[in-house]
Protein backbone atom coordinates (compact mmCIF):
# COMPACT_ATOMS: atom_id res chain seq x y z
CA UNK A 1 0.00 0.00 0.00
CA UNK A 2 1.44 3.46 -0.98
CA UNK A 3 2.07 6.52 1.74
CA UNK A 4 -1.18 8.65 2.51
CA UNK A 5 -0.75 11.71 -0.37
CA UNK A 6 -2.11 15.41 -0.05
CA UNK A 7 -4.22 16.03 -2.94
CA UNK A 8 -2.87 18.72 -5.47
CA UNK A 9 -4.67 21.00 -7.71
CA UNK A 10 -3.64 18.06 -10.48
CA UNK A 11 -4.81 15.27 -8.63
CA UNK A 12 -7.67 13.39 -9.92
CA UNK A 13 -10.39 10.44 -8.66
CA UNK A 14 -11.02 7.48 -9.98
CA UNK A 15 -13.90 8.86 -11.22
CA UNK A 16 -12.51 11.67 -13.52
CA UNK A 17 -9.51 9.60 -14.55
CA UNK A 18 -12.33 7.17 -16.16
CA UNK A 19 -14.14 9.84 -17.74
CA UNK A 20 -10.58 11.75 -19.11
CA UNK A 21 -9.33 8.77 -20.52
CA UNK A 22 -12.70 7.11 -21.38
CA UNK A 23 -12.42 3.76 -19.70
CA UNK A 24 -14.78 1.89 -17.07
CA UNK A 25 -13.79 2.50 -12.97
CA UNK A 26 -13.52 -1.36 -12.56
CA UNK A 27 -10.81 -1.46 -15.70
CA UNK A 28 -8.67 0.71 -13.97
CA UNK A 29 -9.00 -0.90 -10.76
CA UNK A 30 -8.08 -4.50 -13.23
CA UNK A 31 -5.11 -2.64 -15.07
CA UNK A 32 -3.42 -1.97 -11.35
CA UNK A 33 -4.34 -5.32 -9.85
CA UNK A 34 -2.29 -6.35 -13.22
CA UNK A 35 0.15 -4.38 -12.83
CA UNK A 36 -0.23 -2.31 -16.07
CA UNK A 37 -0.88 0.47 -13.63
CA UNK A 38 0.98 1.15 -10.83
CA UNK A 39 -0.69 1.66 -7.55
CA UNK A 40 -1.87 4.94 -7.04
CA UNK A 41 -1.27 6.97 -3.75
CA UNK A 42 -3.71 7.19 -1.62
CA UNK A 43 -5.12 10.64 0.59
CA UNK A 44 -5.52 10.26 4.18
CA UNK A 45 -9.24 8.21 3.83
CA UNK A 46 -7.95 5.55 1.30
CA UNK A 47 -9.09 7.23 -1.65
CA UNK A 48 -7.13 6.68 -4.90
CA UNK A 49 -5.42 9.33 -6.18
CA UNK A 50 -4.26 9.87 -10.13
CA UNK A 51 -2.59 12.27 -12.33
CA UNK A 52 -1.61 12.92 -15.71
CA UNK A 53 1.02 10.38 -16.07
CA UNK A 54 -1.76 7.79 -15.72
CA UNK A 55 -4.56 9.62 -17.33
CA UNK A 56 -1.71 9.40 -20.82
CA UNK A 57 -0.97 5.48 -19.99
CA UNK A 58 -4.40 4.88 -19.91
CA UNK A 59 -5.51 6.69 -22.90
CA UNK A 60 -2.46 4.84 -24.09
CA UNK A 61 -3.88 1.11 -23.50
CA UNK A 62 -7.23 1.98 -24.54
CA UNK A 63 -6.07 3.29 -27.66
CA UNK A 64 -3.48 0.11 -27.98
CA UNK A 65 -6.71 -2.29 -27.38
CA UNK A 66 -8.42 -0.90 -29.64
CA UNK A 67 -5.95 -1.28 -32.65
CA UNK A 68 -5.95 -4.92 -31.78
CA UNK A 69 -3.04 -5.30 -29.69
CA UNK A 70 -3.05 -7.65 -26.43
CA UNK A 71 -1.96 -6.52 -22.72
CA UNK A 72 1.28 -8.59 -23.30
CA UNK A 73 2.29 -6.50 -26.13
CA UNK A 74 1.22 -3.21 -24.64
CA UNK A 75 2.86 -3.98 -21.27
CA UNK A 76 6.13 -4.54 -23.61
CA UNK A 77 6.00 -1.33 -25.27
CA UNK A 78 4.96 0.28 -21.58
CA UNK A 79 8.33 -1.17 -20.01
CA UNK A 80 10.10 0.52 -23.17
CA UNK A 81 9.03 3.24 -22.46
CA UNK A 82 10.06 3.36 -18.64
CA UNK A 83 12.88 2.25 -19.45
CA UNK A 84 16.46 4.48 -17.84
CA UNK A 85 18.61 4.08 -20.34
CA UNK A 86 22.44 4.66 -19.21
CA UNK A 87 24.03 8.28 -19.41
CA UNK A 88 26.81 6.63 -21.96
CA UNK A 89 24.58 5.62 -24.42
CA UNK A 90 24.59 8.11 -27.59
CA UNK A 91 23.61 7.88 -30.89
CA UNK A 92 25.26 5.99 -33.23
CA UNK A 93 27.69 7.53 -36.35
CA UNK A 94 25.61 9.36 -39.02
CA UNK A 95 22.38 9.92 -37.57
CA UNK A 96 21.08 13.36 -36.95
CA UNK A 97 18.99 14.56 -33.87
CA UNK A 98 15.33 15.59 -35.19
CA UNK A 99 15.82 19.31 -35.10
CA UNK A 100 18.87 19.62 -37.18
CA UNK A 101 18.77 20.83 -41.05
CA UNK A 102 20.22 18.22 -43.41
CA UNK A 103 23.19 20.15 -45.02
CA UNK A 104 22.87 18.60 -47.99
CA UNK A 105 20.48 21.17 -49.84
CA UNK A 106 18.14 18.85 -50.47
CA UNK A 107 14.36 20.34 -49.95
CA UNK A 108 12.69 20.12 -47.27
CA UNK A 109 9.13 18.06 -48.07
CA UNK A 110 6.29 18.08 -45.88
CA UNK A 111 4.20 15.45 -46.00
CA UNK A 112 0.80 14.96 -45.75
CA UNK A 113 0.90 14.31 -42.20
CA UNK A 114 2.75 17.55 -41.52
CA UNK A 115 5.95 15.90 -40.77
CA UNK A 116 9.32 16.05 -42.81
CA UNK A 117 9.58 13.40 -45.83
CA UNK A 118 13.24 14.00 -46.23
CA UNK A 119 14.12 13.63 -42.39
CA UNK A 120 15.97 17.14 -42.82
CA UNK A 121 13.65 19.00 -39.23
CA UNK A 122 11.79 18.68 -36.70
CA UNK A 123 7.59 18.60 -37.98
CA UNK A 124 6.94 22.00 -36.96
CA UNK A 125 9.83 23.81 -38.73
CA UNK A 126 9.57 21.87 -41.80
CA UNK A 127 8.19 24.71 -44.76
Amino acid sequence: MCAAATPSPAALSIGELSRRARVNIETIRYYERIKMLPAPPRTTNGRRVYGPVETRTLTFIRRSRELGFNLDQIRAVLALSAKKWPSGVRRSEGTRSPTSRRGSGEDCRPSRYGACAVGCCAPLRCR
